[in-house]
C-alpha cells in the first residue's frame, strides 16, 4: 500500500516518514531522520514501543541506560522500550539515521507536534516554545517520558 511520503519537521530536525503504522498494519514505522549538528532530543523513555537507530551519515553519541555509545555511519543502536535514551548528533555537519520503532504509532505523535515539511529537501523549521509545549503536553498519550533535567 502506498502513500504520499509526508516530511515534518520536529523541534529542528526534519523527519521524512518512509513507512507508517498505517501501511505496515501496525506493526512498525520507519524514519529518515535528518539532525543538524549538535542537535538531538532530550533523555525520555517510551513506554510502548522499542526504537532501533541505522547510522546514514554523520557521527552521534547515544545515552542508553546510562551507557554512551558512539555511532558512526554503519552503526545501529537498538533502545529497548522503557530505558531511558537520548542521542545527538556531534559531526560538525548535519546527520542522518533510519529510525524505526516498533510497533507503529510513535509516528502519530510526531505528525500531531511537528510542522508538515513542503518536501523532503526542505529546511527544517527552528524550535520554537509553542512546539516544545505541545511536546509536552502530547508526549504521555503517546506513552512518552520526557526526562528534564532538574
Amino acid at each position: 500500500m502506498s502513500q504520499p511520503i509526508k516530511t515534518i519537521s520536529l523541534v529542528g530536525d526534519r523527519l521524512r516518514f518512509l513507512v507508517t503504522g498505517e501501511q505496515s498494519g501496525g506493526a512498525f514505522a520507519m524514519f529518515d531522520a535528518c539532525v543538524p549538528a549538535q542537535h538531538g532530543p532530550p533523555p525520555h523513555v517510551h513506554h510502548r514501543e522499542d526504537e532501533s537507530f541505522y547510522v546514514l551519515e554523520g557521527e552521534f553519541e547515544f545515552m542508553v541506560a546510562g551507557e554512551t555509545i558512539h555511532a558512526r555511519p554503519g552503526d545501529t543502536i537498538y533502545g529497548k522500550r522503557d530505558i531511558p535514551h537520548t542521542f545527538r548528533c556531534v559531526s560538525e555537519t548535519t546527520g542522518r539515521m533510519i529510525i524505526t520503532v516498533a510497533p507503529a504509532g510513535l509516528e502519530n505523535f510526531f505528525a500531531e507536534v511537528g510542522t508538515e515539511l513542503a518536501g523532503p529537501d526542505a529546511d527544517p523549521v527552528p524550535p520554537a516554545p509553542d512546539e516544545i509545549q505541545r511536546l509536552l503536553a502530547a508526549a504521555p498519550r503517546y506513552g512518552l517520558e520526557i526526562l528534564i533535567p532538574g
